[in-house]
């Protein structure tokens, strides 16, 4: 049995099913409260448990008769009012899982990391699995908080858990209208005016499972992998996006000028809302960069052939589309 964290999130979600596809068990943990739309074809399928990763007690006894783990359970935020929450759940929340795994003996744990936990550089645009971190402006605080959660992870396959990371890109497939990449999609959808003048790197969530599931079931063990597809600038993405919808595409380009405006308003704003800022002075800054993360490991160890960016985004907008009982004009 495969015991999975963040199950419900994109990534989790798409995990889930590959091991389901391929004859696996699968128990997975949950919120009370968490939100199972996107599951809801193979949500009786799965062993469901209630409770979180800070909760050492439940884990302990969920993971009793699992052979292997995959972590995927995370805080993603670039808001300062979140930063206490991301570090107990990436950072402590990691620990309980690697602790509790090297005391039951569990055969295999995937953690699902980001590329953003690989670390960025001024002087190194072009990165990949042997890049060293170092402290830099340009690494946001959830990449320390994930580049700790690494840490720890290697800590337990110091101490003998056979263990895999795994570096995803952007990931690009259909989840929660307002959360993750799916973001983006709704963006377009809402026909907004702006595009940022830097680039983004992407991966399809169908491609993720499917080297996690490799991976775990391969003689794989103490190695990381960036999964990336390739790399595209905000306007062409946004574009590609726009003719799945049907949708006029952002046409006004994102000056570095108007970002630093455009956070401080949205900085102000979230102070009568009391909701995290749509964007930030860390997403702000980083909208305007451009790195590119190198698979070339990934794909020599598995053969493995990711989805074109066309691909992603037509799949992902059809499925949207469906879910959110959307209609495209022409």
């Amino acid at each position: 049995m495969v015991f999975i964290t963040g199950c419900n999130g994109l990534v989790g979600s798409f995990i889930a099913r590959q091991f389901l596809k391929e004859g696996h068990r699968v128990r997975a943990l949950k919120r009370q409260n968490s939100n199972l739309q996107y599951l809801s074809d193979i949500q009786d399928q799965i062993e469901w448990v209630e409770g979180d990763v800070l909760d050492v007690t439940t884990l302990y006894e969920v993971l009793q008769a699992c052979d292997q783990v995959v972590h995927s359970a995370a805080v993603v935020s670039f808001a300062a009012n979140d930063k206490e929450m991301m570090y107990k759940v990436n950072v402590e929340g990691t620990a309980n899982i690697v602790n509790i795994c090297l005391e039951l003996g569990i055969n295999k744990l995937a953690f699902i990391s980001s590329v953003a936990a690989i670390g960025r550089k001024k002087d190194s645009e072009v990165i990949d699995e042997t890049s060293k971190w170092e402290d830099s402006k340009l690494n946001t605080y959830y990449a320390q908080t994930k580049h700790l959660a690494e840490m720890e992870v290697w800590r337990g396959h110091a101490e003998g858990l056979d263990t895999i990371i795994v570096n995803p890109s952007v990931v690009i497939g259909p989840s929660h209208w307002d959360r993750s990449s799916t973001q983006l999609f709704k963006y377009v959808w809402d026909e907004k005016k702006y595009y940022a003048t830097g680039s983004l790197n992407y991966v399809d969530a169908r491609d993720v499972a499917k080297v996690v599931f490799q991976l775990m079931a391969g003689e794989f063990n103490g190695e990381r992998y960036i999964l990336n597809a390739g790399n595209v600038q905000y306007k062409a993405f946004f574009e590609h996006i726009a003719k799945a919808f049907g949708k006029r595409p952002p046409h006004r380009k994102v000056t570095p000028l108007l970002a630093a405006i455009a956070w401080r308003v949205a900085w102000f704003q979230s102070l009568f809302t009391r909701q995290s800022p749509v964007i930030t002075r860390e997403t702000a800054y980083m909208s305007q960069k451009h790195f590119y993360y190198k698979n070339a490991k990934v794909v020599n160890a598995l053969n493995f052939k990711f989805h074109t960016l066309e691909e992603s985004i037509n799949w992902a907008s059809e499925k949207l589309l469906k879910k959110q009982d959307l209609s495209v004009s022409r």
